[in-house]
Parts: C-alpha cells; structure tokens; sequence
C-alpha cells in the first residue's frame, strides 16, 4: 500500500469513526466549512464539476457556474456527512430523512414478484435512500461497488453498506451479472448507480446535448430477467429531509437486436436522469469525466481551457 493509499484509508476511517459522533449541527457546518474551502482553492473536481455543469446548465455565465459549483461541493460534503453518520442513525431517523414520490412503481413492481431493477444517476444521497429502503419498506436488495484502492477501503464501504442492509458484490470478476439476475428471478430487488461508464462496453447515449457512457448492465437485466427498470432521481431542499421520485418503467421494446434493446432502454434511463439533474443540477455529484469529448486532452475544457474556448482541437 503507498503512502497516499494510506492517508486515504485513514481519512475514511476518521469520517465514519468521528463525524458520526458529532452533534448533527455540528456535523453539518463541518461539512458545509469543507466544501467552501475546497471550492475556494479551485481544483480539478471543482473544476470538473464546472464544466459538467456547464453543458447541464448552457446558458450560465462564470458567475453562475461558480455560484453551482459552491452549492455543488456543499451538497457533496453533505453527502458525506450524511453518509459518515448513517450507521449511528436510528430506524426513525432513517425514515424520516427521505421522501420520495410515486413509490407506487416500486411497490407494484415488487408485488408482481418479477423483480425490480432500481438505476440512480449520482444525485444526492443514495446510499440514504439505500437505507431508508431497507428500514421503512422492509426490502432487501442487491448492488454492486467498484473495488477501490486500497482493498481496506475497499472492505469499509462494503462493510458500511452492508450494516445499512444492503448485499454488495464487487464490480469487477464477471460474477456480479449472474448473481444480480438470480436475485430478479427470486423477485428480488437490484439498485445500481447507472449514470457514468467509460469502458469499451458502455452505451452511447445523447446527453445534454452530447455524446456520454452509461452501463449497459440495467438494461440487459431488464431484458433477460423480466424484471421492472425503473429510474429513480433525489435531490435536496432547505429542509433536512432528502427528496425522490421513482420514474415509470422503462419499458423492453417489442422489436430489436439485444444491442439496439440495450440502447433504446439506456437512452430512456439516460433522459430521466436529465430531467432530475437539469432540475437539480447543484445535487449532481459529477467530479469526474462523464461526455466523450473530456477523454481527449486537446478538447477537455478543465486540462485545456484555452483552446477549448477558441474552439480549436
């Protein structure tokens, strides 16, 4: 393990160990302190998340794309404070603390007993909504987290999501497929976080005007289980309770190969996380490249702004 893996492990460890013990005011202005200073020093993920903003929100001007990014990085602190301090939350809290909207598509989709495939953009607090699933409807279910370096940080986010009620399986190995697709037939319950995939085998899709990645998997289970896909956006307010609603289903069209299904469905779950993020787009926690543009250096507005600007490639 380097030295940077294990400053990283330790600052982990210290959040889920610490923050959760601190007064929830406390917390909170902790959080928001951080964000405003990480903002302050402008560095590549506010940077980042400026540019993401920038094709989300096209008419905003430097002013307001800085003004975003703030409330970006305060609504991506708040996440984490949330998240450092769910363990310690009580079954009440858990369920006071999220309030989502036309749940019905879950709930009917659940009794039909052909299982339900959740897909969640980085909005808010999921891994909330996770809990508050497991605490307030009493559901069970099944997801999958990339495996981070170092392999202890690895095992405390596994450990931490599964203490809030959750079967995590790891990304990578090829196994995640056929064990998510068991538990659809089982008519059990699938969330993944389906917004960003860079890999050779992501779907192309139209978003916010260009061309982005998202993963294929939601929708091949969908069409090899049976089962339910269904959307699902959060957000925040003022108050303290997380916001959500629950998309209708994305349907498996009649005609088609696999690969044009796929497609047809993923740019459906494409285009209901845009309406949930142009509507909240300071509660999209996108730090990182999402658009096909951003993998060439020559294009990327944050590695090259000034010949982005003139329009040169």
């Amino acid at each position: 393990m380097s030295a940077r893996e294990r400053l990283t492990d330790t600052l982990y460890g210290a959040g889920w160990g610490t923050v959760k013990k601190l007064p929830e005011p406390v917390a909170v202005r902790l959080g928001r302190s951080i964000a405003d200073l990480a903002w302050k020093q402008r560095g590549k993920g506010v940077l980042r998340l400026e540019s993401n903003y920038a094709r989300v929100v096209p008419d905003a001007g430097p002013e307001r794309l800085a003004e975003l990014s703030r409330a970006g990085m305060r609504s991506y602190l708040r996440y984490w404070m949330e998240s450092f301090r769910l363990p310690a939350w009580s079954a009440e809290r858990v369920a006071s603390g999220f309030d989502p909207k036309d749940l019905h598509h879950l709930t009917d989709g659940m009794a039909a007993g052909k299982g339900v495939i959740l897909a969640l953009p980085h909005l808010a607090n999921w891994d909330l909504a996770g809990a508050w699933v497991t605490t307030k409807l009493g559901i069970p279910f099944t997801t999958v987290a990339e495996r981070l370096k170092p392999e202890t940080l690895y095992d405390r986010f596994v450990a931490y999501r599964e203490g809030l009620g959750m079967e995590v399986l790891p990304h990578s190995g090829g196994s995640a497929f056929g064990t998510l697709a068991r538990r659809l037939r089982d008519g059990g319950l699938v969330c993944l976080v389906a917004d960003r995939d860079l890999s050779a085998s992501g779907v192309e899709v139209g978003f916010f005007g260009e061309t982005a990645r998202m993963p294929a998997g939601p929708a091949l289970l969908a069409q090899q289980t049976g089962a339910r896909l269904l959307p699902v956006t959060l957000w925040y307010d003022d108050s303290p309770v997380m916001r959500g609603r629950v998309h209708p289903p994305v349907e498996v069209p009649a005609s088609g190969t696999r690969p044009e299904k796929t497609s047809v469905m993923t740019q459906a779950l494409a285009d209901a996380f845009a309406t949930g993020i142009a509507d909240h787009p300071e509660d999209w926690h996108m730090l990182q490249r999402l658009w096909l543009r951003d993998l060439d250096p020559a294009r990327d507005p944050v590695t090259a702004p000034e010949k982005d600007q003139k329009g040169t490639s």
